[in-house]
């Protein structure tokens, strides 16, 4: 993606020890925030103004420690190349956990969408940085896993070899998003509905064949979403999505 926004506003829900379907947020404003049970959730319509017009809103539909079950609906109309909003789910953690120290990343996600003739994306966000407070809005590097692309959108930078990891195949895109280095590692074709891997594993490959200094690089944030570019009506809805850091 490009850069998601600072988090505005925060409310917090009922702890679970499973997904409760009770459970219930509708945000609609600019940056309408959620958290609870170790998740958040983020309406982040941060490139809407180049929309000629269109609206979004984003649900929590159940959290618990195990999880979050949410949706987003959208209409984007105009500029096609622009990305509208990238609203999230997040795991949160305590700052100043460097990537090195960590030895697994554990995650899983579930999700559909109900019109499939969009501009979009369905995507992991990861941000790493030096310095262990820098704003969630971006970092000095960037890793994205791309399990869906719609309307033949794509990524920032160029194609530069397909590798296998967790299990399939994936082109890695590797740009710069201004200062910010980006790696995209992208499903070739089709989409990934049912995602289980570990992310760490993307991090060793980057150690290994880009000089990625994870001893040096903390861990900023931690989410799934998906960038819409225009189309619609549609609704995207994950129906679980789960991470841990160990």
């Amino acid at each position: 993606m490009k850069v998601s926004a600072l988090l505005l506003a925060a409310a917090t829900l009922a702890q679970g020890s499973s997904l409760i379907p009770r459970q219930r947020a509708s945000l609609c404003e600019l940056y309408a925030y959620w958290s609870g049970n170790g998740y958040e959730l983020l309406n982040n319509l941060w490139g809407k103004d180049t929309a000629t017009s269109g609206s979004q809103c984003t649900y929590l539909n159940g959290a618990s420690n195990n999880g979050i079950s949410w949706s987003t609906s959208w209409n984007w109309q105009g500029a096609p190349d622009n990305v509208k909003s990238y609203p999230y789910s997040g795991r949160q953690f305590a700052r100043g956990r460097k990537i090195s120290s960590i030895n697994r990343m554990p995650t899983s996600v579930t999700w559909r969408y109900d019109n499939e003739n969009v501009r979009a994306n369905v995507a992991y966000d990861v941000f790493t940085a030096a310095d262990p407070d820098h704003p969630n809005y971006g970092g000095d590097y960037e890793l994205m896993i791309w399990l869906a692309r719609y309307g033949n959108v794509y990524p920032i930078g160029t194609k530069e070899r397909t590798v296998t990891l967790a299990g399939r195949s994936w082109d890695l895109w590797v740009g710069w998003n201004g200062a910010m280095r980006v790696y995209s590692f992208v499903v070739p074709s089709g989409t990934v509905k049912n995602f289980s891997a570990d992310v760490k594993e993307f991090f060793r490959y980057l150690e290994s064949n880009y000089q990625y200094p994870s001893s040096q690089q903390n861990l900023i944030v931690y989410q799934v979403g998906t960038e819409a570019f225009t189309g619609g009506p549609a609704t995207f809805t994950v129906d679980n999505f789960s991470a841990d850091l160990q």
